[in-house]
């Protein structure tokens, strides 16, 4: 008897239509296109993140661990063995030592130094090309996600108002549940173009300190071709670890 009562109660509860499955349901093609759409930029936003992020960290850290050692070696080609071959260190090294070689080809020293300084920007700019890839995608997504979430509300709410006109009624429970479904989109937009433009500003500001890095560089390379070999930057020496070798074992005592 009791297990009937609450079967019927069950029954007779009201049961909540409109959800986020629903309103998909509900919104046909149109509103799964624009889901489709947030959701590639969503993703493509967090592997753009993820991927340059990771990308900073290891210029970072190379120019951090080979920079002393490359300035400790006797020349620049030598040098240039302390970094890794696909580097952007290793490829402003190799530019350099290209650039002088052509450098000691030309009559004239002021055109000979504006040539050196050139390819070395060059290669600069190569490298910061680089790095900013996938950055405009980034903005693009932050700017557009609202506003494509936008559109799926305006198509949502839209389709609640021909239903409504449709069934003759007007009445608070025929609004809010449709409007309520159709505002979910604009909420997803926002959730995707957040991440986007957090992710944009962030990597731009580490762009701009590895370009500060490379600008730095290049003019120590530049001063050094320059003054054939004699202006270096100031590193510390190498550490080399004292090994304090065992004491002879004492010999056993004879029984």
């Amino acid at each position: 008897m009791f297990i009937d009562i609450l079967t019927v109660a069950a029954a007779e509860a009201p049961q909540n239509q409109f959800g986020f499955w629903e309103a998909m349901e509900q919104g046909g093609a149109t509103a799964w296109f624009i889901l489709g759409v947030l959701v590639i930029q969503s993703v493509g936003s967090f592997y753009i993140l993820f991927t340059k992020w990771f990308e900073q960290n290891k210029i970072i850290s190379q120019y951090r661990s080979g920079h002393s050692s490359f300035w400790r070696a006797g020349s620049i080609s030598e040098g240039a063995t302390k970094f890794e071959k696909n580097s952007a260190w290793r490829q402003l090294a190799d530019d350099a030592l290209a650039a002088e070689h052509q450098h000691k080809s030309m009559t004239d020293s002021l055109e000979a130094h504006d040539w050196l300084h050139g390819s070395l920007a060059r290669s600069e700019a190569s490298i910061n090309n680089k790095l900013a890839g996938g950055l405009p995608f980034l903005a693009t997504v932050g700017a557009t996600a609202p506003f494509v979430g936008l559109l799926g509300t305006v198509v949502g709410i839209y389709r609640a108002m021909i239903g409504i006109a449709v069934e003759g009624s007007a009445q608070i429970d025929k609004v809010a549940g449709p409007v309520g479904e159709a505002l979910i989109m604009t909420a997803i937009g926002l959730l995707v173009a957040v991440p986007a433009v957090f992710a944009y500003n962030f990597l731009q500001v580490r762009n701009k300190k590895i370009a500060a890095m490379l600008t730095g560089f290049s003019t120590e390379l530049l001063a050094n071709i320059g003054s054939n070999g004699v202006v270096k930057p100031t590193v510390a020496p190498a550490t080399t670890k004292t090994v304090t070798p065992a004491a002879p074992a004492k010999p056993a005592p004879k029984a």
